[in-house]
């Protein structure tokens, strides 16, 4: 039994349930598209200045996680915010990543799909002052991923928001960007809750005059859209944004609150996935959607239904600390041998949270090594003062 700890400082009784999950391939094709957007796993040993350098990436298990998650039938979203983009990774880190990412997706026997973010990290804020400075930012990663074979996820920028750039400033670069694209892209609309900085993306604090914009330009070239990912946990916009979108256009949801339903969908339309959260409840991700495949909705949310709870705690406010509880679940399930970090970013988050993300996962049979996940659950205990 451990004693973990609670918001309100006391100290409880936990035993674990023991019953995970197998995670395995799906036995059906899967009737909605599904990325995962998957964290980067740090080399503690190699860590020179943490804080000022760039991060030492332990390889191996990176792309080792990656092929846990292809494995069981998901697709990789790769060099997103989960790899924290901007929060401890720079642009040369996640090149590099994609690289090897694209790389080994090529030689995985099921060819699994692989999306990879493009943005403009790379140059200073003081940089990007312009229309056509944002621009060439954008398409020096854009042509980074186009020839390694990768498509498109046009990220988010801070510049943007940081120039208080209006309407036709978006235009302008979007246009450029869809247009000019190998493959159709994915845009991504990434709400505040997930990084301040992007508060009045695309124009306007209006969601509903944003909708009109980004639903605009879609609709100006649809063939050179995917899909878009909407990450403003808010299932009533999605569903209502997703019923205009132009057919053959995906709604990815980036709801990790809601996105049980908003995959299920309404009889008539649905979303398809781009969710860190897919990446730390794979087998219950993979094992729902084969089973919305074979039609079995109750199995669908009995699998679903557990995850939510755990999810929403993984990325409960400042929601943006969401990838420490990723890593975390990582680290628990063995899939890395330490639970460090870029940037010491696991110190964002506090041991109450920890404790009730184990019970969480465990709850959702998602402690896939009970007896390694109690063994670190202990060591992370001990840390923080508490013996058990």
């Amino acid at each position: 039994m451990l004693n973990l700890p609670t918001s309100d400082g006391q100290l409880v009784g936990y035993s674990l349930q023991g019953d995970p999950l197998e995670a395995r391939p799906p036995t059906v094709p899967l009737t909605r598209t599904a990325f995962a957007a998957a964290h980067v796993v740090s080399d503690p040993l190699r860590e020179r200045n943490p804080w000022d350098t760039r991060p030492a990436v332990d390889w191996d298990a990176t792309l080792a996680f990656r092929t846990w998650l292809w494995d069981q039938g998901l697709g990789l979203a790769e060099a997103m915010d989960t790899a924290q983009r901007g929060m401890g990774v720079d642009w040369l880190t996640a090149k590099e990543l994609i690289e090897r990412t694209m790389s080994a997706a090529k030689a995985h026997p099921l060819a699994p799909r692989v999306a990879c973010g493009a943005g403009t990290d790379h140059r200073g804020l003081d940089e990007l002052t312009s229309s056509n400075a944002i621009l060439a930012a954008y398409q020096e990663q854009a042509e980074a991923i186009e020839a390694v074979g990768g498509q498109l996820i046009l990220m988010a920028s801070r510049a943007f928001t940081a120039i208080n750039a209006p309407a036709e400033t978006y235009h302008t670069v979007y246009r450029t960007l869809i247009d000019g694209a190998e493959k159709p892209v994915i845009l991504h609309w990434l709400g505040d809750m997930f990084d301040p900085t992007l508060a009045g993306y695309w124009g306007t604090k209006d969601v509903a005059q944003a909708s009109d914009f980004v639903l605009g330009l879609i609709a100006e070239n649809p063939a050179k859209v995917d899909g878009i990912k909407i990450s403003l946990l808010d299932q009533g916009h999605e569903e209502s944004f997703r019923a205009r979108l132009p057919g053959g256009v995906r709604l990815y949801t980036g709801d990790d609150f809601n996105y049980a339903p908003l995959i299920e969908g309404d009889g008539t339309r649905y979303s398809h996935a781009l969710l860190g959260i897919f990446a730390a409840i794979a087998p219950a991700a993979s094992q729902a959607l084969e089973a919305l495949a074979e039609g079995d909705s109750a199995r669908y949310h009995a699998l679903f239904a557990p995850t939510v709870p755990l999810s929403r705690e993984i990325f409960k406010a400042p929601t943006r600390f969401y990838k420490a509880g990723i890593a975390f679940l990582a680290w628990l399930n063995g899939a890395q041998s330490h639970f460090i970090m870029p940037g010491g970013f696991q110190s964002s988050r506090e041991i109450t949270h920890y404790a009730a993300v184990f019970r969480l996962a465990d709850d959702a049979r998602l402690l896939l090594n009970p007896e390694l996940a109690e063994h670190r659950m202990r060591t992370l205990l001990s840390l923080h003062g508490i013996e058990t």
